[in-house]
């Protein structure tokens, strides 16, 4: 088959790297696999910038350039925003206008040349469409010309701006009066309602395919106002690497990261640790600093994997920041070097960062919200007594859910696994289990294939009714 993969880059966070994983995956296949970016980081040969920058106006590329000159001699962030956004003001005063009302911007010309970039792709698979990349509006075009599948890891194509909207509901009804213009990708007046309706628009005009890793973000799908446009959807689950993610000997991996043998080790990975809007590091360092007075013998070390700063002592814990890794093989040596691996979150859909350390062999405690409830199977409890891990039959389950924001529950969990080793082995023992049997990237990829000849059945059976009624 070939196959057009979009992504915002091709070497990044959660849904890049889930599409340059399935890229390479169907490559290894024998498929004609071609993934077009946003941004390109990697010498690969099949994978192709979108031309946005090329294909706007002459007056644009010229002061594109001249910005580009000048900012390569600015070294403060702050400085070089401004002059960006001077730029774009000269160079396309319109989109820089619409911009300031708080209008979504999709003005990326490119777009419209995806199915030129490659040999005549005959499924286009989309990832985050929000990363300053991709044209929605040509949404109804490209879906009359392949099957487009919208690969959903957040709420973004179903609210007015927001990628996840917390507590919010207005994204079921048209959005306006948003709480929080804050929120990623944030916008700087409230067009939310009109950017709703634009999505509406386009949705109404097309014919889509939709895909989401969890059950609880497809609810989601059929509440909003892209449910309409959806000729087909599936719920498959993200895969990840078994070959690059599996147990390993503890001491081993911690020797490799210089890590001390003696301690009790957490993990918890997130891009920007502290800052991340999505996670919750305040409910997880004072959760290892309540750990820590009760461990008055034991050293508490908690790597937190994405973030750059100096340690922090909490009494007798300690949190040491390790900057963002691309590595996979790193990766994974952290978290088999953990004895757990913690997910405080405030939203969350389907993270990969859970399924890697289940592959691993960690058990996870985190927090019951979003995708996170159907990647782990285990004990969803608020208080965590003591009883229930004496009695609990751990046949099944791969790790603690709490509530969330409850610090005081996610100590008692981490004291309480910490100090039954046999507990803890068996649910590192069925993590690693259940990875394999639901997170492999081989059967995502093939219920991913399965699906693409599905629908290049169902096109063209849909593109030869169309030229026959007409």
């Amino acid at each position: 088959m070939r196959i057009l993969i979009a992504s915002t880059t091709d070497l990044g966070g959660g849904a890049e790297t889930s599409a340059w994983n399935l890229f390479n995956t169907y490559r290894s296949r024998g498929h004609l696999a071609s993934l077009a970016v946003g941004g390109k980081l990697s010498d690969d040969p099949n994978v192709f910038p979108i031309p946005n920058d090329a294909f706007r106006s002459v007056w644009a590329r010229l002061w594109l350039g001249v910005g580009y000159r000048i900012g390569l001699n600015l070294h403060d962030r702050q400085k070089l925003g401004r002059l960006n956004d001077c730029i774009r003001a000269i160079s396309e005063p319109r989109r820089w206008l619409e911009t300031e009302m708080g209008y979504e911007d999709y003005k990326y010309p490119g777009t419209h040349q995806l199915l030129e970039l490659c040999e005549s792709p005959e499924i286009l698979h989309c990832f985050n469409l929000h990363g300053g990349y991709f044209d929605l509006s040509a949404l109804p075009w490209l879906s009359g010309q392949v099957p487009v599948i919208l690969d959903l890891r957040d709420a973004w194509l179903l609210s007015g701006h927001c990628a996840h909207s917390f507590d919010c509901d207005r994204w079921k009804i048209g959005c306006g009066e948003c709480p929080d213009l804050n929120i990623p990708p944030k916008i700087r007046r409230d067009a939310t309602a009109n950017n709703w309706k634009r999505k509406s628009q386009i949705y109404a005009n097309s014919r889509l395919y939709v895909s989401t890793p969890c059950h609880w973000l497809m609810k989601r799908v059929a509440q909003s106002m892209l449910a309409p446009a959806v000729v087909d959807s599936r719920v498959i689950p993200t895969g990840v690497d078994l070959a690059v993610f599996h147990s390993s000997d503890k001491s081993s991996a911690r020797a490799k990261l210089k890590l001390p043998q003696d301690a009790k080790i957490l993990l918890f990975a997130a891009n920007g640790v502290r800052r991340n809007i999505w996670k919750d590091y305040d409910t997880v360092r004072s959760a290892v600093a309540l750990v820590g007075e009760h461990f008055k013998r034991a050293k508490i070390l908690c790597i937190a994997l994405g973030d750059k700063s100096p340690p922090e002592r909490l009494g007798n814990a300690e949190v040491r920041f390790i900057p963002f890794e691309n590595n996979s093989a790193t990766i994974a040596r952290y978290y088999q070097a953990a004895d757990l691996y913690v997910h405080a979150a405030r939203a969350d859909t389907f993270p990969r960062v859970v399924l890697e350390a289940l592959a691993c062999g960690t058990p996870v405690i985190a927090t019951a919200v979003g995708g996170l409830t159907e990647q782990i199977r285990g004990l969803r409890c608020e208080t965590f007594p003591d009883s229930y891990l004496n009695t609990y039959e751990a046949d099944e389950a791969t790790g603690v859910l709490i509530a969330k924001g409850d610090d005081k529950g996610m100590a008692h969990a981490i004291e309480r696994m910490l100090k039954n080793d046999q507990l803890r082995y068996r649910i590192g023992h069925n993590a690693r289990k259940d990875a394999e049997e639901r997170f492999d990237l081989q059967r995502q990829a093939d219920q991913y294939l399965e699906w693409y000849q599905e629908l290049l059945r169902s096109h063209q059976n849909h593109r030869s009714q169309e030229f026959g009624d007409s």
